[in-house]
């Protein structure tokens, strides 16, 4: 059987005789250097700008969280237009960001970074609408600081979402509506929910509601809910019955969003398939959100971790991380009937929320593509 010539030797045996045809076309000699010359830079241009967004097309869009600084910095920008298709807002669509006072709307940061995917057309995933951290607390009281009814709540909620919703629709396709309000914990704790103000005041009816307004303002877009620890197996089973129960009430949820706060020793995956599966039973999609691989044993969402250790990791971990991230893309790959975006948690590790010295994403420091960087786009191109 004969093997398949690889591209960059193929590029090599055509090249020369490219060459040799414009020859025998092109008498004048400056005419053939500068049409060699176009052909090559294009062919070589080509090859330096496909990124991940490219290999991954056809599987499921590729993402990135970015903050205010990464679409300022002009230098940035071509690292993020060649490998992503999508952009999620790190802090600057958070209620505490767009919404702090009651009336008072800052639009600002939330705007530059929706200004810049409108430029470079991409499209955009919201995050997120309703959370208890980083939420507005003033829709939770009133001019004297007294606990207002559920009913003013809703009013107050409502107005947030259709103002934030319709601001954005034009490029935002997605929006994680309500983020990780399922408790941690056991099979069998009291309460499958979060002790969260908005649960002691509205119970699990919040999240409907936060659903249902979110379609009110835009019924185009696909509504998902969004939490950490999805993997395991007494969470994955509580968000799992919470979203079955609600679309049996025709609370519009369309997605769940797996939130992959993983490192290099867990998970492995059959816990990552064993979520998958149940969860595409009582969603139409799956987005993988906030994906980072901690070079530590630290996992899930706590904002409690620590920065690392200062420079590169050893030899073992390295090799670890590469192996994590191969492994991760090789499932999403295998369930790319239901996946249809996997987005990173923020550009590079200098703008980590975890830390530079937690070596978490593709690219370091410095901007610069790591070995697993390559592993992760070349896989797309292997039959799963």
């Amino acid at each position: 059987m004969t093997s398949p010539i690889p591209s960059h030797t193929a590029c090599c045996l055509v090249q020369p005789l490219f060459a040799a045809l414009l020859k025998r076309l092109c008498r004048p000699a400056g005419l053939m250097v500068v049409l060699l010359g176009a052909a090559f830079s294009v062919s070589a241009n080509a090859q330096a700008v496909r990124g991940l967004k490219d290999a991954y097309r056809g599987s499921f869009d590729i993402g990135v969280g970015l903050s205010v600084a990464n679409v300022g910095q002009q230098g940035q920008h071509e690292l993020v237009t060649a490998n992503f298709s999508t952009a999620t807002a790190e802090n600057a669509m958070k209620p505490a960001s767009v919404h702090p006072r009651e009336g008072v709307y800052t639009w600002e940061g939330a705007d530059r970074i929706a200004d810049f995917c409108r430029r470079h057309g991409m499209k955009m995933r919201g995050h997120c609408l309703c959370w208890h951290n980083q939420f507005a607390d003033w829709m939770f009281t009133d001019s004297l600081g007294r606990e207002v009814s559920k009913e003013v709540f809703y009013k107050r909620l409502r107005e947030h979402i259709h103002a934030v919703v319709n601001r954005y629709k034009d490029v935002v396709y997605a929006w994680d509506v309500v983020n990780e309000a399922v408790a941690d914990g056991p099979a069998g704790i009291p309460c499958p929910y979060r002790d969260t103000r908005h649960y002691r005041l509205c119970g699990d009816e919040f999240i409907a509601k936060a659903f249902i307004f979110a379609h009110e303002a835009d019924p185009n877009a696909l509504l998902f809910y969004n939490d950490y620890s999805t993997v395991d197996p007494a969470k994955r089973d509580r968000i799992t019955a919470m979203i079955r129960q609600m679309r049996r009430q025709n609370v519009p949820i369309h997605g769940l969003g797996m939130q992959a706060h993983y490192n290099v020793h867990w998970p492995d995956t059959t816990l990552i398939e064993a979520a998958i599966d149940s969860f595409a039973q009582v969603v139409d999609v799956i987005h993988i959100t906030e994906l980072d691989v901690r070079a530590n044993h630290e996992r899930g969402g706590s904002l409690h971790f620590s920065q690392g250790q200062s420079g590169t990791p050893d030899q073992q971990t390295l090799s670890r991380f590469n192996s994590q991230y191969a492994n991760l893309f090789r499932v999403f790959l295998r369930h790319r009937d239901i996946i249809g975006n996997v987005t990173f948690w923020n550009l590079s590790d200098r703008d980590s929320w975890l830390g530079a010295d937690n070596f978490p994403l593709l690219f370091d420091r410095n901007y610069k593509p790591k070995p697993a960087y390559y592993i992760v786009r070349d896989l797309a191109g292997e039959k799963q």
